[in-house]
């Protein structure tokens, strides 16, 4: 089998270096290796290979360029000087590829492939300078005496040929302008092709040749000798600033976009391969690359005549006697060297160019598909119940995974596993525009039993805000109930809730059992928020409620949540809208805030009332640990810098278990008891999320459309029924109970990593259990199918 190299460049130069990606696989298959490195600048390799190229124009000899008057240049330089610039640009060319940050590339080759194996090695670029560097010189390729490089565009595309239908090759052959070369040779070599049809062209016109290009019957090889040349604009560097010309006649010349049209047809109709045994032809092999014809074979540089025969009889007797394609160039390449006593620098002049959607053609292909091997006979006789009874299972496990679910009998443990993920994500750091003043059990009990009304004393808040005013924070929530009055003797208090409008208190809605709570008398409506939580059936909150409709007789009249209203006035501050959908939906700047339905995810048929979205906790590790946090007793007593609380989101809550405000997570670890969390600290969560979601561009945790779920599961469910019919061929030496164990595990790792993957990367909550658990049970119920099928049949 060949192996396939593919090294593509990215959008660089050599004076600013490329990131580079290296893939590996087997010919005609999907790389089964990818990795990532770069090459750095190399400004002097571009220098370098200027002054060889200067040289070896330099030498007067017989080039294949454009005819001019007066004949060919003649300021001949020294070979020895060509040989030895030759030289220095072969070892910084190697010494480039061998920089560190492409080391790993080249080990990684070393590592995949083994020395006697076929290796077609495709640079992918678009900057004319790296395509005309000695590729071949590179030190790979002298470990792999059967790799050959080809060059390639980034951008290409498989082209709809039509099926060869002669028994012969049909070869197109241009001779155009002959002036001081010899196409004649070339001409004698053609006719000796084996098995081939040559139609020759010698010095045609523009419209002879267009109309040859036509013939419905089809060319499957394209050639040209001659004189030809490449041009580029001042931009040097880039293909696209290359023009090939081809010079047809004494009189005319063209390039390959005035023959668009004709060699379109030509491609249609079975033309594979294009040979330019002529000069300087980069600029011909990037037009050709741009019609996406499968394989043009060029000179890089100009080409003298004896090196243009000898190349060309050598490849043309390799590639018909049966030789692959890049093969057949190699040998003949390598042929030259016999030559570079008097034409130095012989071997570096071929160059493929190479469209990597379509495989290397060989002789026999050209002219018939390759006929498929005859069956190998059976004992048995074939059956096609086994597809139709994996078929079955697939069908039968997938309609018993999904009524089930739709049923709700998965939600445990579909919840389970959300909480798994949650606490699989990579722990975040604390939000920096929050802080907790937390009223601990010691600021209780430091506070005037006869005074204090619940955690927090009249006097004591009093000096708590006074105190936080000073330190101008931005906002501040006070997750205290106070469904009381100020007391009396305590003006300053009340003056100071009546006043300021940054702070946020609470209530609590009515329920089956209590009529609520109300808020503080003095704070003005638009300030007061319910702290309700939504917990789910085994106590654990999981989801964030934004906003609701309160009951007519609920004390409390709060139609949004504290987090809701804290994160709403810090992001009007900091100039972001705040608007409803047509659909009634919150959007705060571009973000639309959709509330959950009563089947969301793993969810099915809960309590969706009011505005409610899953609550993406910033850490489930150590959830008290969302913010920074300072005591009562601290900001009293002045051991608070103000600049913790400047422009920050304070929230005020209790922290003492004599209270009760404590609320179960999904985490179980040592530094909290039983997953418990503070009220505080879970508001301070949800407020966290809304900014986060706004400010970060954190996600939010969304689902998909019920429908693409279960296409999801679907999906999963076929693979269980494809492991059972196709782990015989994955592993053939392995027992049959092995391979189906195999082939599930890998299935059930894919499976799990990319649920995980679409949560935490882009917040998607996708069905695993569900799919986990139909994988091995269709891949069962297909294989018990299948054997009793081949029993029945032998």
């Amino acid at each position: 089998m060949e192996k396939l190299v593919t090294l593509k460049l990215s959008a660089g130069s050599l004076e600013t270096g490329f990131s580079v990606i290296l893939q590996i696989g087997e010919e005609g298959g999907w790389p089964t290796v990818e990795m990532d490195g770069a090459l750095p600048p190399a400004p002097e390799l571009q220098h370098t290979y200027q002054r060889w190229q200067v040289a070896y124009r330099r030498l007067g000899l017989p080039y294949r360029l454009e005819a001019k008057k007066g004949g060919f240049v003649t300021n001949v330089s020294r070979i020895d000087d060509c040989r030895e610039v030759a030289q220095i640009l072969s070892q910084q060319f190697n010494q480039w590829l061998s920089a560190d940050s492409f080391r790993p590339l080249q080990d990684k080759l070393l590592e995949k492939l083994h020395p006697q194996e076929t290796v077609r090695l495709v640079i992918q670029t678009q900057q004319t300078a790296v395509q005309r560097l000695p590729w071949q010189t590179w030190q790979i390729c002298d470990r792999y005496p059967k790799a050959e490089v080809a060059l390639s565009a980034p951008t290409f595309e498989r082209i709809s040929l039509q099926p060869p239908n002669r028994s012969r090759v049909r070869v197109l052959a241009i001779l155009g302008n002959s002036q001081g070369i010899d196409v004649q040779t070339d001409q004698a070599l053609l006719n000796h092709l084996p098995n081939a049809d040559v139609k020759l062209l010698i010095e045609p016109d523009r419209q002879t040749l267009n109309n040859l290009l036509w013939d419905p019957e089809g060319w499957d090889i394209l050639f040209f000798a001659g004189h030809s040349t490449s041009k580029s604009s001042p931009q040097a560097g880039s293909s696209a600033n290359t023009v090939g010309q081809l010079f047809i006649n004494p009189t005319e010349s063209l390039t390959i976009p005035e023959l668009k049209h004709a060699l379109k047809k030509s491609l249609e109709r079975g033309l594979k391969v294009a040979i330019f045994n002529s000069c300087d032809g980069l600029g011909l092999a990037q037009a050709l690359a741009d019609l996406h014809i499968a394989q043009v074979l060029v000179m890089r540089e100009p080409v003298p005549d004896r090196v243009a025969h000898e190349f060309l009889k050598s490849f043309l007797e390799a590639f018909a006697r049966g030789e692959p394609f890049y093969l057949a160039v190699r040998e003949a390449r390598e042929k030259l060297h016999g030559l570079e006593d008097k034409f130095p620098c012989a071997t570096w002049l071929p160059a493929i160019f190479q469209n990597p959607a379509e495989a290397p053609p060989t002789w026999t292909s050209l002219v018939k598909p390759v006929a498929d091997p005859e069956p190998i006979a059976s004992p048995r006789r074939s059956s096609p119940f086994p597809w139709h009874r994996a078929l079955t299972a697939v069908l039968a496990v997938a309609a018993a995974t999904i009524g089930m679910r739709q049923f709700g009998a998965f939600q445990p443990a579909e919840v389970w596993a959300f909480d798994q993920f949650m606490q699989l994500r990579p722990q975040e750091l604390s939000d920096p525009r929050l802080v907790v003043v937390a009223v601990t059990e010691e600021d209780i009990q430091a506070q005037d039993s006869k005074q204090r009304r619940g955690s927090l004393s009249d006097e004591a808040l009093s000096a708590l805000l006074q105190k936080l005013e000073k330190m101008q924070p931005r906002v501040i929530g006070l997750d205290i109930y106070r469904d009381f009055p100020v007391l009396p003797e305590q003006t300053r208090l009340a003056e100071q809730l009546r006043a300021t409008d940054r702070l946020f208190v609470v209530c609590k809605t009515s329920d089956a059992q209590s009529p609520g709570l109300a808020p503080p008398p003095e704070v003005a409506k638009p300030q007061i928020a319910f702290s309700d939580f939504v917990v789910d059936s085994d106590n654990i909150v999981r989801r964030h409620l934004l906003a609701l409709t309160p009951k007519p007789n609920s004390a409390c009249q709060a139609s949004y949540g504290l987090s809701t209203l804290l994160a709403l006035r810090y992001l009007a501050e900091e100039g972001v809208s705040i608007t409803a959908t047509p659909e009634g939906e919150l959007q705060v700047g571009q973000k639309i805030f959709k509330p959950i339905e009563k089947d969301f995810g793993g969810y099915q048929q809960i309590d969706a009332n009011g505005h409610q979205i899953l609550l993406n906790y910033r850490s489930l590790e150590f959830p008290d640990l969302i913010a920074e946090q300072v005591t009562l007793g601290d900001v009293l007593t002045d051991r608070v810098d103000p600049e913790a609380i400047r422009d920050r989101i304070v929230l005020i809550g209790t922290t003492a278990r004599s209270f009760g405000d404590y609320w179960e997570t999904s985490y179980r670890g040592d530094d909290t008891v039983n997953g418990e969390v503070a009220g505080v600290f879970m508001q301070a969560q949800m407020t966290s999320q809304l900014l986060s979601a706004i400010l970060d561009n954190r996600p939010l945790i969304k689902t998909w459309p019920n429908s693409l779920e279960l296409l999801w599961i679907l999906i999963w469910v076929s693979l269980g029924g494809l492991i059972a019919v196709g782990a015989k061929v994955a592993f053939p030496s392995k027992p049959l109970i092995t391979k189906l164990i195999l082939a599930t595990l890998i299935a059930e790792s894919v499976l799990f990593s990319a649920s995980w993957l679409l949560l935490v990367r882009v917040g998607y909550w996708v069905p695993w259990i569900p799919p986990a658990l139909a994988i091995p049970l269709a891949a069962g119920i297909a294989n018990a199918g299948t054997r009793a099928t081949s029993h029945r049949t032998d």
